[in-house]
């Protein structure tokens, strides 16, 4: 009998392929792009992969676990959005307000979007 960790099953696999893009593409819009202006403001965002290794280690990639890791990386993301949005207005940045809420949002919609299928994965006779 195979263990589920030694051969993930396909939504496991396609679960964390959607989480480790969304991280890896975080990481794009931050380094190359810039998601709250010009500035070094960015690094707020960087607390969602943060918070998300440290759970994902804590429940050892488990797909119940994995639900929660990216739950609380999609909410740390809301967080940094919001804490974006206020230095943005008070500090008169480059950036546009709107596109700070609609980054924020879009980055914590797949960060949901792959809690949502690794609640879909299905252990196997553990």
């Amino acid at each position: 009998m195979t263990s589920s960790l030694a051969s993930p099953t396909p939504r496991y696999a396609l679960a964390l392929a959607v989480s480790v893009g969304t991280v890896l593409f975080l990481l794009l819009g931050i380094g190359a792009l810039g998601i709250v202006g010009d500035g070094d403001r960015d690094w707020l965002y960087l607390a969602a992969p943060a918070v998300l290794l440290v759970v994902a280690v804590a429940t050892r990639f488990r797909p119940g676990g994995m639900v929660l890791a990216l739950g609380a990386a999609a909410a740390t993301t809301l967080v940094a959005g919001v804490v974006a949005v206020v230095l943005v207005a008070i500090d008169d940045a480059t950036a546009s307000i709107a596109d700070v809420i609609m980054l924020t949002v879009m980055y914590a919609g797949l960060f949901a979007a792959g809690a949502w299928l690794f609640s879909r994965v299905r252990v196997s006779g553990a």
